[in-house]
């Protein structure tokens, strides 16, 4: 096993700001669909009756947990309801069966020949339901509520990866796993929608549909025996991504107690009506999008299917993301949390030490030593040698896979501690560092995703195309310590594991925790990585007209000059 210092010198990749960056998280995102399809038929076991206040609910007990699947939290999002805020489902007399989960929310077919591939269960617009797994007799319980991962485009709550039962019965949480609408259904920005907007604002749906699945959570989850004032909101890649806009947005506020990001990305986000930060508008790219796709108004747009929708909008080259509407969300995530206006939470974040190796078709040609350090040269200028001695040309390769993913996932994980330590919340940051023969042996060591498995209790569900994760009593017990973690800091907003070494702080001496064989404490961290991408970030920043974290490595742009708000 690598040690950490030596494995962050060995790993992840360069790249600019696009399709690749659309190829990269459509790939990550069926990666967590992978051996994940969506159950539809009615579980066995004995009857569980959820008394909620949006009104009764019938689940079935199984082996100790109860389980209520596909709760329907909003109204379908179709017709005229398609690119509108969610509209929440209207309380209902008698019963409601929550025996199957409910439908995938539209999404391209995930690659054939990946480890992600998989096949979808039941897809469809009505798709934005919710899933509960509850512990016996469960009192005030904590709530962990899971955001699945996807680049904003695939996924769904109903992948077996993110069972819940384990969660539940071992560790006394009551999990919520979520859907919420995907790509251009999810995230399309037009001044057609913002035209019908009484805010005049666009875009931004998926969150807002978040946002209301955890209104519901607060209003309905005691019925089940959770909490609703120790909500945990937690996610992976895009999961991760919406923890942080979550925590971001003025609007999310109160709707959740502590935070926990897996391998997030603060990347940049473009503006609904004005250029910015080296990005067209969102209502921008939206009006190109429709035109791509034969559409002249949204009219049209709305008189297509959903998968003609999906489809054409990947053929067009559409990456949703989120946009700074002035609303839902006011600035870029790194300016919120500069100025502290974050959610005043504890957070838990981190990212893993093969974050890019199983995405390797998305690094650049590798060129030759001489030829990688010219263009660093080029690109980072007087930060040139300070990125060579992190990054060496003489190992070119695992230099360029190291550079994104520390410019992406480590950097993101470490300021979010960072940014929350400074202002005073409990704030906790790991390395997943953990690799297996099955995973190793095709270079994936501690690939993207690969700690979800492992926190979840889920190792068995990894099945293939996923690497297959050995069942030995060492994986159970790297399993079984993180659960723990998880578990305990979604209780008391502090991580610990009985048995197992305290995970410290992170605080100003930047102290973590890496989990490779076993948890280890993680003193100080290789802060010099992380201090060159925010030196990189802040200077673009600063410039006002190049983005940041995607474009980095031997495609970056001439970094800069100096500027004193980077001192």
């Amino acid at each position: 096993m690598l040690t950490s210092n030596r494995s962050l010198n060995e790993a992840t990749s360069g790249r600019h700001f696009g399709a690749v960056l659309a190829l990269l998280f459509v790939s990550a995102a069926s990666l967590l669909t992978a051996a994940c399809a969506s159950g539809s038929a009615e579980p066995t076991g004995s009857v569980a009756i959820a008394n909620a206040p949006v009104g009764t609910i019938r689940g079935m007990t199984e082996n100790g947990v109860s389980v209520y699947r596909g709760i329907p939290y909003a109204l379908a999002p179709t017709g005229e309801r398609r690119w509108a805020p969610p509209v929440a489902v209207p309380d209902w007399g008698g019963q409601r069966d929550a025996l199957a989960f409910g439908s995938a929310c539209p999404q391209p077919e995930s690659r054939p020949g990946s480890i992600y591939s998989t096949e979808l269960g039941p897809v469809s617009e009505d798709c934005l339901s919710l899933n509960v797994w509850v512990p016996e007799d469960a009192r005030n319980a904590p709530v962990f509520v899971w955001i699945h991962g996807g680049s904003l485009t695939t996924g769904a709550g109903s992948q077996d990866m993110y069972d819940g039962a384990r969660m539940a019965r071992e560790q006394g949480l009551v999990v919520v796993t979520l859907n919420y609408r995907l790509g251009i259904l999810g995230y399309l920005a037009h001044p057609g929608l913002s035209a019908e907007s009484p805010q005049g604002i666009s875009g931004n749906y998926g969150l807002m549909d978040q946002m209301l699945a955890l209104e519901w959570v607060k209003r309905n989850i005691a019925a089940f025996g959770g909490n609703p004032d120790n909500v945990t909101v937690a996610g992976e890649s895009a999961g991760a991504l919406s923890v942080v806009l979550l925590m971001t947005s003025p609007k999310a506020k109160g709707l959740f107690d502590k935070a926990i990001a897996q391998s997030a990305y603060m990347v940049t986000m473009a503006a609904l009506k004005e250029s910015a930060n080296g990005l067209p508008s969102a209502e921008s790219t939206g009006v190109e999008l429709a035109k791509r796709m034969g559409a002249s108004d949204i009219k049209d747009l709305r008189a297509m299917s959903a998968k003609d929708l999906v489809y054409k909008s990947a053929k067009a080259g559409f990456f949703p993301f989120a946009v700074i509407d002035d609303a839902y969300l006011p600035d870029q995530m790194v300016a919120t949390f500069d100025k502290g206006a974050q959610a005043p939470v504890p957070v838990l974040a981190g990212f893993n030490e093969g974050e890019i190796r199983s995405l390797r078709f998305l690094l650049p040609p590798v060129p030759k030593p001489d030829v990688y350090e010219a263009a660093i040269r080029k690109g980072y200028g007087d930060l040139a040698d300070a990125f060579l001695d992190i990054y060496p040309s003489d190992t070119v390769e695992s230099s360029m896979l190291a550079t994104t993913r520390d410019a992406m996932y480590g950097w993101s994980a470490e300021r979010l501690a960072a940014a929350q330590s400074g202002r005073g919340y409990p704030s906790f940051f790991y390395l997943f560092d953990h690799g297996y023969p099955a995973a190793d042996r095709f270079g994936l060591h501690a690939f993207h995703a690969s700690e979800i498995p492992y926190m979840f209790g889920t190792i068995s569900e990894a099945v293939a195309p996923w690497p297959e994760i050995p069942d030995t009593a060492e994986e159970r017990s790297l399993s079984k310590a993180m659960m723990a973690y998880w578990a305990s800091f979604a209780r008391d907003g502090r991580p610990a594991a009985p048995g197992g070494p305290a995970w410290p702080a992170y605080e100003d001496r930047a102290t973590g925790m890496v989990f490779a064989e076993e948890p280890k404490p993680w003193p100080m961290l290789s802060r010099n990585r992380f201090d060159l991408h925010e030196e990189v970030v802040c200077r673009r920043r600063a410039a006002g007209n190049i983005p940041w974290n995607w474009n980095v490595g031997i495609l970056s742009p001439p970094l800069p000059p100096k500027d004193s708000k980077c001192q």
